[in-house]
């Protein structure tokens, strides 16, 4: 095994996908069944996420997915990738990651992004329109304010105040010069365009201050990897989650996942084989051997300290298998 491999943090985002054929209930207990099997694989963390109206993905309430999570585990870290700071008020997410750090004293990260609703809909049920992305950086001051004790309110956030939940920016697209100026670990996707991977990470690199979260900077690097006994395996993995996102991109809804040979015997329009072929590309797939080596690849380019692992798939099975698969190619 590499060096750069050896030396890196494994985590895992769940985003409790919905499956043709199974309920959200469903979804949502398998993300807390797969926390407990990646924690007894040496998993670093294991991070939910929030999304509002998608009939594809079942966490839409990811600090209270966590609680589930973190009461199912004894060790592996536990947190959101992510809250997204522009839906909600800052004094309430301090109060509900102050509760989860009490609760599971060290075991909670506090992962926060910047976008809005997936549709006009869902943002007018929430009360927010696009415009509200772009006050990230004063919700994110804000928000870190409660934990320290220096709202200019007079108001404390209870429990939050006097607690270190580490935070983390989801870095899209203004992202890594925010984490930077505010001296916080950065998160940043995806796998599939490299350059401009490499091009966030050095500007932030750049331009870290020091904090009192975070000395240095630290990066995570976050994307699919697929690992299966052959290439065609591994890639048959990444079929569901490539169609779904085609046909979001032109039906404008992320639908369920549906089981590979389903998806491989449509009859799709041009449109759709275009963006579906795009899906299946760029990702990290294939047997142990050939993950391993382009992860020692992405990893001396971009001097990551983490790898965010966030595959999708319709057949659990096969997924537990990947994630075995590339725990052992970590553990060396």
């Amino acid at each position: 095994m590499s060096s750069s491999i050896a030396s890196t943090r494994f985590s895992v985002l769940d985003r409790s996908r919905t499956r043709e054929g199974h309920t959200h209930p469903e979804a949502l207990r398998d993300t807390v069944r797969l926390a407990g099997e990646l924690e007894g694989l040496g998993y670093h963390r294991l991070w939910v996420s929030e999304h509002h109206g998608v009939p594809g993905v079942a966490g839409s309430a990811p600090t209270v997915l966590a609680a589930a999570v973190a009461a199912a585990t004894r060790t592996i870290r536990v947190g959101t990738g992510g809250v997204m700071l522009p839906n909600h008020r800052p004094l309430v997410v301090a109060e509900q990651f102050g509760v989860l750090e009490s609760l599971f004293p060290g075991r909670i990260d506090m992962g926060l992004g910047r976008s809005v609703g997936f549709t006009d809909g869902v943002r007018r049920a929430l009360g927010r329109d696009k415009e509200d992305a772009e006050d990230f950086e004063a919700q994110l001051r804000e928000l870190l304010g409660w934990f320290r004790g220096t709202s200019p309110t007079g108001v404390h956030a209870r429990p939050a105040e006097g607690l270190a939940v580490p935070p983390f920016v989801l870095a899209m697209g203004e992202g890594a010069g925010i984490a930077a100026r505010l001296g916080l670990p950065m998160v940043i996707g995806d796998l599939r365009n490299r350059d401009k991977m490499r091009r966030g990470i050095d500007h932030y690199r750049d331009a870290f201050r020091p904090s009192a979260w975070a000395s240095e900077p630290y990066v995570v690097i976050s994307g699919t990897i697929a690992v299966a006994d052959t290439p065609e395996e591994a890639r048959r993995l990444l079929i569901p989650e490539a169609w779904a996102m085609a046909y979001s991109r032109t039906h404008g809804t992320f639908p369920p996942l549906p089981p590979a040979q389903r998806v491989e015997a449509l009859t799709m329009t041009a449109k759709e084989r275009g963006f579906y072929e795009s899906g299946l590309t760029g990702h990290i797939a294939g047997t142990e051997e050939q993950v391993a080596h382009e992860l020692e690849t992405v990893l001396k380019e971009s001097g990551a300290q983490e790898v965010l692992v966030t595959t999708s798939t319709y057949d659990r099975e096969a997924l537990r298998d990947s994630y075995r698969r590339l725990a052992a190619i970590a553990a060396g």
